[in-house]
C-alpha cells in the first residue's frame, strides 16, 4: 500500500499538521513532513478526527435485506466517517447463536468498508424468557462482547441479573434497551401536551426511567457493568448522573436525533418521525445536550434503523419505527454541540470514536491520531453547509427526518487501516 500524506489538518481541531501514513499505520504527525513518495491529500481548514465507531446500528441483514445489507450499511457508515460499527442482534433468524454472529462478521470482512462487530442477543429470539448463547458467542470468531435484545426490553429482571453475571466472567456488556412494555402498550409517541392534543397513546418517560434504575441497581449488585440504549430523558440522565456518582459501571448512549428533533414534529404526522424510543420534548433535548457535554451521557451512537419505503410511506399507527442516521450524524453533532459551544472537536472525537470503542473493545478504534497507531481516519469539512439529500446516500433506505434541512459538516474523507474508503466525499 502507497503513503498517504494528509497535508494541513486540523488534527481534532487543532493547529494545522500533516498526516503521514504508510501502510496501516500512522507513520509521523508534524509539520512540514516530506510527500516524497507520497500521494497528497490537501486537507488544509479540515478537522482530522479517528475513525467513527458507532456502538448502535441495525444492518438487517440476515433477513431485510430489502431494508439493508451489510453491504449497504457499511458503504453508508464510510460515508459518514466511521470505521467501526456494531450490528444489532434483531436480524431474522436473530443473532442469538455463534453461526449467526459469525456469518454478520465474516459479510463485514469480505466487504471492508469497516470493521463490522456483531452484537449478540441476550435472549433465545429476543424473547425475553431464556439466556441466549452468550458464552458461544463469545467464543466464536465474531468474539462478541455486547449483548442486547434492542428493539425489545430485557423486561424480566432475573433473566437481566442472569445476563449480567453471566457476560461479568469475559468482561462483557448488557446493552439494554430500556422500555417498560406494559407501560407503552399502544404508545404511538412520547406521553404530553403534544400526544393529548393529538388524541395519540403515549410512550411515557418513566418507561425508560423505572427500567434504567432497576438496572443500575442490579448492575451494582452483580458488579458487572450495563449500557443505555438510546437514552433520551432529563430523567434518564439524572438516575445515570446518580449511579455514576455511586460508582456503578453504567454507560449510556444518545442518538443524535434526540439531540435535535422534538415531539413537536409529530404534528405533522409524518411517519418518518416515528421512533423507539419516541421525540422527547424541548426540555429534553437540552438534558441530553448538557449530559453529552459534562459526560454523564458517554457516547452518540446513531441507532441507524433502516426501513423500506413501503414500512414507512403509511399512516401514522401503521408506519414502522425508526431513522436511519450514519451518513447525517455527525453533521447533527456539530450542528447540536459544537457550533453551540457545548463540545470541541477533541470532544466529539472521544463521544464519537474513543468511548464508543471503549465500551465494545473494539480494537484498534478509538486510538489517538500519532505515530504508530492505526490509520483509522476520518476528515471532515467543517465549513460547508449544505441540504440533506436522501437520493445520494449509500444506505439502502431513505427514512431521514433531515431531507431538504441544512446541516453542517461533510466528511470528504475515510481511512480503513491506511485503506481509503471515501475519497472526496464518494466511496472507493
Amino acid at each position: 500500500m502507497s503513503k498517504i500524506l494528509i497535508r494541513g489538518a486540523k488534527v481534532l481541531g487543532g493547529q494545522p499538521q500533516d498526516v503521514l501514513i504508510d501502510g496501516e499505520v500512522i507513520e509521523a504527525v508534524g509539520s512540514g513532513l516530506s510527500a516524497e513518495g507520497a500521494e497528497v491529500v490537501e486537507a488544509g481548514g479540515k478537522v482530522l478526527l479517528p475513525g467513527l465507531v458507532d456502538l448502535h446500528t441495525h444492518l438487517r441483514e440476515p433477513g431485510r435485506e430489502d431494508s439493508e445489507t451489510v453491504l449497504t450499511g457499511t458503504r453508508a457508515a464510510a460515508s459518514g466517517g466511521y470505521t467501526a460499527v456494531f450490528a444489532m442482534a434483531n436480524t431474522f433468524p436473530v443473532a442469538d447463536t455463534a453461526g449467526v454472529v459469525e456469518q454478520v462478521y465474516r459479510l463485514g470482512q469480505e466487504h471492508g468498508y469497516c470493521d463490522v462487530q456483531p452484537i449478540g442477543a441476550v435472549t433465545v429470539g429476543l424473547e425475553g424468557r431464556k439466556l441466549a448463547e452468550l458464552g458461544a458467542m463469545h467464543e466464536s470468531a465474531a468474539g462478541v462482547t455486547v449483548f442486547s435484545d434492542d428493539g425489545k426490553c430485557v423486561d424480566d429482571a432475573v433473566i437481566m441479573r442472569r445476563a449480567l453475571e453471566y457476560v461479568k466472567a469475559f468482561g462483557g456488556v448488557v446493552a439494554q434497551h430500556a422500555q417498560e412494555p406494559r407501560l407503552t402498550e399502544g404508545a404511538q409517541m412520547n406521553e404530553g401536551v403534544v400526544s393529548a392534543e393529538l388524541g395519540l397513546g403515549g410512550w411515557p418517560a418513566v418507561a425508560e426511567e423505572s427500567i434504567i434504575a432497576r438496572d443500575v441497581l442490579l448492575a451494582e449488585h452483580v458488579g458487572s457493568r450495563v449500557h443505555i440504549c438510546h437514552l433520551s430523558t432529563a430523567g434518564s440522565v439524572e438516575i445515570v448522573r446518580w449511579a455514576k456518582s455511586r460508582g456503578i459501571a453504567v454507560t449510556a448512549e444518545v442518538t443524535p436525533h434526540h439531540l435535535l428533533l422534538t415531539d413537536e414534529l409529530v404534528r405533522t404526522y409524518n411517519p418518518v418521525y416515528k421512533v423507539n424510543p419516541p421525540l422527547r420534548t424541548e426540555r429534553d433535548v437540552h438534558a441530553l445536550r448538557e449530559a453529552l457535554a459534562d459526560g454523564t451521557i458517554d457516547i452518540v451512537a446513531t441507532d441507524h434503523a433502516p426501513h423500506p419505503h413501503e414500512d414507512k410511506d403509511c399512516e401514522w399507527a401503521a408506519a414502522a419505527m425508526g431513522m436511519v442516521g450514519l451518513e447525517t450524524a455527525l453533521s447533527v453533532v456539530q450542528e447540536t454541540m459544537v457550533d453551540t459551544g457545548l463540545l470541541d472537536w477533541a470532544g466529539v472525537a472521544d463521544r464519537m470514536s474513543v468511548k464508543p470503542a471503549q465500551i465494545g473493545q473494539a480494537t484498534g478504534h478509538g486510538r489517538p491520531v500519532s505515530a504508530g497507531e492505526p490509520a483509522n481516519l476520518t476528515l471532515v469539512d467543517t465549513e460547508y453547509r449544505g441540504q440533506v439529500d436522501p437520493a445520494g446516500f449509500a444506505s439502502r433506505s431513505r427514512n431521514t427526518p433531515y431531507e431538504g434541512r441544512a446541516l453542517p459538516g461533510r466528511v470528504t474523507h475515510t481511512w480503513l487501516r491506511g485503506k481509503a474508503t471515501l475519497v472526496d466525499g464518494k466511496l472507493t
